[in-house]
């Protein structure tokens, strides 16, 4: 009974089910899999600390978890995001009227409060300046969809109850136009294509998402793609997503063999096409310095207005560290045509 008494006193932070076919690993490597910017130091402290719970039962970090486990956070504290605090930051707002208004993210910066970023997100950045903004299913403020932290562009943030429902709606319906630049691997062979292909977590490493082509797994994903430019290693693709699923330009591109430039998580911040040249090797690795993240950006989004029925569109340049890069690039794939690489 006391167990069940302490349960009742803490708030859930992670709730993870194993898989039926999971094989025996340690509960604290099945966590460091599941929870972004956890650390298996900061996870171990949480299991001594008796905060790790596998079917309602307190565990240390050595337990293994197998098919079927239920694996819990629990802490004495609820979780940050519901506890959000408003911060003072600048807001890049390229539109705004009284029910929503699109802003211009920067790389490196989160769009919500999760584990490692409890704050400084831009949602702290939103209450801030905006009293009462209506919450969407996740009980997030204003919230219509999202970017990944290192992908910079454009969002759109609902001030209304109504604005909320009709936005989402039509990112569910597809009816909302989303177009990204990308910089990706290798010299992409079709002019425009199509990558369909669904998505899920991978079952090796729960931080990144894979295609699964029989669509027995994950959930559907459509990406179409044109080429805008190429530089031989490289190539600077346009990409229209049909879907919005987590990771999606990033994992689709990769599963065609075209992981994005810089990507770390999904290996694109090593050389993957090119000469063993020296030269070129400082010649790539100036080029992640330059864009020390995925090269990725929201560059246009367009939806309808949800109170004047009006279609707007959206454009934003490329940031400074994406065009260096491109520019970079360029002069590269110029000084090898004339034949003085």
């Amino acid at each position: 009974m006391k167990q069940e008494s302490s349960l009742d006193e803490l708030h859930e932070h992670y709730s993870f089910a194993a898989d039926a076919g999971q094989e025996p690993l340690r509960v604290d490597k099945f966590l460091m899999n599941r929870v972004e910017n956890a650390t298996r130091n900061k996870i171990q402290q949480a299991a001594t600390a008796g905060a790790v719970f596998v079917n309602d039962k307190a565990v240390k970090s050595n337990y293994k978890v197998k098919g079927g486990d239920v694996v819990r956070v629990l802490l004495a504290h609820p979780p940050h995001e519901q506890l959000l605090v408003a911060e003072e930051m600048p807001l890049a707002i390229v539109f705004e009227d009284e029910s929503l208004l699109v802003v211009n993210k920067p790389a490196g910066l989160v769009v919500h409060p999760g584990h490692g970023n409890y704050t400084g997100t831009l949602i702290n950045g939103l209450i801030y300046h905006f009293d009462k903004l209506p919450k969407n299913s996740n009980n997030r403020p204003g919230l219509v969809h999202r970017i990944d932290k290192d992908t910079s562009g454009l969002l759109v943030v609902a001030k209304t109850d109504h604005a909320m429902a009709h936005l989402a709606q039509q990112f569910h319906d597809k009816t909302s136009t989303r177009e990204y630049l990308a910089l990706v691997w290798g010299d992409v062979k079709e002019d425009n294509g199509t990558i369909d292909g669904f998505l899920g977590r991978d079952p090796k490493n729960r931080l990144l998402m894979t295609v699964f082509p029989d669509g027995d797994q994950g959930k559907a994903a459509i990406t179409h793609y044109e080429v805008v430019e190429r530089f031989g290693y490289v190539t600077l693709v346009k990409c229209v997503l049909e879907t919005g699923r987590t990771h999606q330009i990033r994992a689709h591109m990769k599963h065609i063999g075209h992981t994005l430039f810089s990507d770390a998580r999904y290996g694109g911040d090593k050389i993957l096409k090119g000469t063993t040249f020296t030269k070129y090797k400082q010649f790539v690795d100036n080029c992640f310095k330059q864009l020390p993240r995925q090269a990725l950006h929201a560059r246009t989004l367009g939806f309808v207005h949800p109170t004047t029925a009006k279609k707007l569109s959206f454009e934003c340049p490329l940031p400074d560290d994406f065009a260096g890069a491109l520019d970079k690039w360029h002069a590269y794939a110029q000084h090898k045509h004339l034949g003085n690489s």
